[in-house]
Order: C-alpha cells, then structure tokens, then sequence
C-alpha cells in the first residue's frame, strides 16, 4: 500500500509538469527593443508557428532549442517590432507606383516631361492618375491643363496633389466629367479658372469628384497587381501592418490573396462614414489578416490647397479661412449612429477649426451614448488650437499623426497660417505631455511609407529643404522610444489589437525588423541613413535587403 500511495504521488506530480515545448525557430545574437515596459530589451527570441512563445537572455533561449529548431543569428543587429503605419491609402499607393512618378518633380519643365513619357506608354482612352505632384517644389504656381493637353489629347488625366485634396484634369477628362466654362460653383469645393473664366483644370474639395467618379473602376487583376505592388514596397520599409483609410476597392482583392496564401501584410479597413450603414463586400472579421470595423470620414481639406479649416484666416489669403467639406450636424449624426453600432470612427481633421468641432462632436457623442471603449481618433491633427491639446486625454480621443508631413510642410506652412500658429503645428510634444494617446503613420502615398523617415522627423524635425538644422517648431521634437511607441505599441492599440501585436513577447506574433543600426543609440540626425535588413510577418521572412 505504502508503494502505491508513493507511485501515485510521483504520477500526480509528472502529469502537472507540462513537456517544454521547442521551438521551431531561435533568432539570437540581436539587441531587441520589445516595446514590453516589463522586459524592455532582449538577446533572443523563440518561436513556434506564427507566434513568440519566449525572448530573453541567450542561456535562457538556447533552452528551447532541439534537432529541428532554425537558429537565425542577427550578427548583433537591431531589432523592432514590425511596424504598423495607421494611415494608408492602400489601393492609390499601389497604384501609384505603378503609374507616373511626379512627387521630385521640382520645375513644370519636368513636371510636363514626365507625364508627356508616360503618356506615350498608354493605349487611348487609358486614364493618367495618382501622380502626387508638389506645385511648392517650383515655387508654388499651380500647373494648367494647358501644359498637358497637346500630350495627352486621347487620354484623360486626373493627377492628384500630393495631399489629395486637389487634382490636375486635361481638357479630355474634363469633357468626359462636362466641365466648362459655364459650370456652376461647387459647395465645399473649388473649379479653379483662368483669366477668361474657362477651367484651369485645377479641381479642389469636392470639385474633384466630378472628374474621379468618372474614372472606370479597376479589374481585379488590376488590384491585385496594385496591392502586390504596394506590399512589397512596405515590406522593404519594414511595414508588416496597415491601417488603409480607403479600402472599399480593397477587400475583395486582398481576400483573394489571402485565400490563396499570397498575402503578406495585415490590413486593418476602412469603410466611409457617410454611407457607415451601407452593405460593402468586405467581412466582418477581426482576425489576424484582415480586420474591418473602421470608419472614417472628413471634416475639412488641407493646408496646401487651402481647404483646410482655421478659425482664422490664412496670412497670404486674408479672405480665406478654409472650410469644411462635410457640416457638423451630419459629422454629428454619422459618428453618433456608427458609434452605437460599435464601429470606431475616426475622422480627417487639419485646420483648428476643424479639429475643434470633431472633438465637440466626439464629447456630445460620449455624453449621448455612454461610457464604452470606443477609441475614437482624429486624423491627421496637425494644426491644432493649443486649448484643445488637452482635450484628447481628457476624451480618450487617439491623436493618429504623420510626422514626415511635418519636414515637408515646414518649409512653407509659416507664409499660410503665420507664426503664433505654427507653434502648435504637429505639436507631437505637447500631445504626449498632455498625456494623450498618440501614434504615427505615413499618409502614403501623399508622403513615403517609411517609419524610419517618420521617426527621424519626429526626432529632428529637420525639414526637407535643410533650412531648419536645429527643427522646425523643435520644442515639438519628441525622443526616438516615443515615436517607436507611436509605429508599435500605441499603433496596435489603435485598432483593438494590443494583444496580438505592437510588442515582442510572448504570445504575440512574430511580426519583426531587423535594422542596421541601434536607432536609440545613435545621432537622430542618422536614422534617415539606417536600412531595413529584414522583414518578418509571422515568423517568416518577407523581406531581405541584403539580398
């Protein structure tokens, strides 16, 4: 009796003790900045599947090792979680870089040039879009159809500004949209005309629309071919998730990509406020891959084709103050409606005018349907009134900001809204010490997809034109873990997704990158220099730089 009782002591004790299990890959010999405040750095990570099952020291890690463990060593490199970039416009950036390139183009000579080659690309018929032109690049006048026109005769052109908040039509797409010299005034939009009253070509706010919506709708080979395109230029920017802002063409591409295993980034999607009750093809999933129950929608425009909205008004325009593209009762009715269906709404926001009237939308919409963790976020909110910082901690509103915009702004924004403004121009600093939730993306492509360019300008606020060596508005500079937080930790928080990813420990997944150089160790002036080595997404390698 006295041997079973011990027997059955010794068998209770090996049936608590669960097998270690192994790992099915060790990546080892790295410096890890995990983003976990509990285990802020680590040696070694393991892996099983898609997921991290342990990181910490080298001894503790090679534990975990057996015959068919993959060791992969980091040579010492740096590494971060995979970036998460929380606004994109997806389908435009694929698109994008598969059509033509005018971001540089820095005279009209070239801006013409460009656009005049690629033209001679295309069958007739075929529509000349994206572009991304910067007017600022040659001294701010804006290009004319008639530079285009005796290029483009048989092809209609619709190429936006880099904002998106204007674009440049030829005489072929404004005929096909009936656009002429007697066409009406556009509410919360702008026909641009020449001296004789014929349009210019230049369609701002809403105006755009009567040309865009006549652009035919991509095939499906297209968009898969753009999401292709778009995916591997984030991957090579260390980007493994994406907040796209403009999925609609989206969804039915991606998840066709995904069922057949070809797709190779997380997408979090985004469906319209103003049609937030209308049926869209897209899921209703939160997984991993493909996550919907966004909504987002406008307030005003932009601060470059000025239709952005300010209390006051522009200093080289003192009759303009901007406007708003959609009024505030509907922002209102929209928000409050998605929000009881427990959809997050985020909303465009630039000028402080606008971004005060979403915040008083947002507090009436909590005071009317209660406390929830709903996560509101404005986007963009980059001129904000220094008595509405405050605000966004006292709301729980997530400030979604797109620091490169800030370097390349900043060698103009002053001559549109004045000194005093621009003191709380991308005021990134002021938001954290207000203790606001704050996270970073890219805008792309109205700005690069690169997190290691948006972290450099957080850090220096260096604008592009290198007139401002010490930072434009510097006492907005913020420190390089703060703007890592802001791509990572804060980034997953921003989509309900903390507990998947953001940081690397266990449990999480594998998402990755693998830096050439300790970006928190060097001169923030170099971040721009350090190259992505490797990109990993679920533990597999998307990505290889040093191939």
């Amino acid at each position: 009796m006295k041997y079973l009782q011990i027997f059955l002591i010794l068998l209770t004790i090996w049936s608590c003790q669960k097998p270690v299990q192994k790992a099915d890959k060790i990546i080892t010999n790295a410096v890890i900045w995990t983003g976990n405040t509990q285990q802020p750095y680590a040696q070694a990570m393991a892996l099983v599947g898609d997921s991290i099952i342990a990181i910490g020291a080298h001894e503790e890690i090679k534990e975990l090792k057996d015959v068919s463990t993959e060791l992969v060593n980091a040579e010492g490199n740096f590494i971060t979680p995979g970036f998460i970039d929380t606004h994109v416009h997806l389908m435009m950036g694929g698109n994008a870089l598969l059509s033509v390139e005018l971001r540089d183009a820095n005279t009209p000579e070239e801006f013409t040039k460009r656009i005049a080659s690629y033209a001679n690309t295309l069958k007739d018929g075929q529509w000349i879009l994206e572009g991304n032109w910067d007017h600022t690049l040659w001294g701010g006048e804006l290009p004319n159809k008639e530079w285009i026109d005796k290029y483009t005769e048989d092809k209609p052109v619709a190429l936006y500004r880099l904002d998106g908040h204007m674009i440049l039509a030829n005489s072929a797409a404004l005929k096909i949209a009936g656009i002429n010299k007697n066409t009406s005034k556009i509410e919360s939009g702008e026909i641009v005309r020449n001296a004789d009253g014929t349009p210019s070509g230049i369609l701002k706010g809403n105006a755009m629309y009567l040309v865009l919506n006549k652009v035919p709708s991509l095939n499906q080979r297209e968009k898969k071919n753009a999401l292709r395109a778009a995916t591997n230029y984030l991957l090579s920017k260390g980007v493994t998730s994406v907040h796209d802002m403009d999925s609609l063409g989206t969804y039915t591409a991606a998840k066709e990509l995904k069922d057949s295993s070809e797709l190779a980034i997380r997408i979090y999607m985004a469906k319209p406020l103003n049609r937030w009750n209308q049926k869209f093809d897209m899921g209703n999933s939160d997984n991993k891959w493909l996550k919907t129950g966004i909504v987002k929608g406008f307030v005003d425009g932009s601060l470059g084709s000025h239709t952005a909205a300010f209390k006051e008004p522009y200093t080289d325009k003192p009759d303009d103050s901007g406007f708003f593209i959609n009024d505030e009762d509907k922002i209102s009715e929209w928000t409050s409606s998605a929000d009881k269906e427990n959809l997050q709404v985020t909303i465009h926001a630039i000028g402080d005018k606008a971004i005060h009237s979403l915040l008083n939308t947002y507090e009436q919409v909590i005071k009317e349907n209660g406390p929830e963790d709903r996560r509101f976020r404005v986007e963009h909110v980059q001129h904000i009134a220094n008595q509405d910082i405050s605000r966004f901690d006292e709301l729980d509103v997530i400030a979604s900001m797109q620091p490169y915009h800030a370097i390349d702004d900043g060698r103009w924004a002053e001559e549109l809204i004045g000194s005093k403004r621009i003191r709380t121009t991308y005021a990134f600093k002021s938001l954290l010490d207000a203790n606001a939730k704050l996270v970073f993306g890219s805008d792309w492509p109205v700005a690069p997809a690169s997190p290691l360019d948006g972290i450099y300008a957080a850090v220096t606020r260096r604008t592009l034109d290198d007139k401002n060596p010490d930072g434009w508005v510097p006492e907005q500079k913020i420190t390089v873990e703060q703007a890592l937080k802001a791509y990572t930790t804060t980034a997953a928080y921003a989509s309900f997704e903390e507990k998947r990813k953001g940081t690397l420990e266990p449990g999480k997944l594998a998402d990755f990158v693998i830096l050439s150089e300790d970006i928190t160790k060097i001169d923030p002036v170099k971040i721009k220099n350090v190259q992505i080595l490797k990109t990993y997404l679920g533990g597999i390698k998307v990505y290889d730089g040093e191939k």
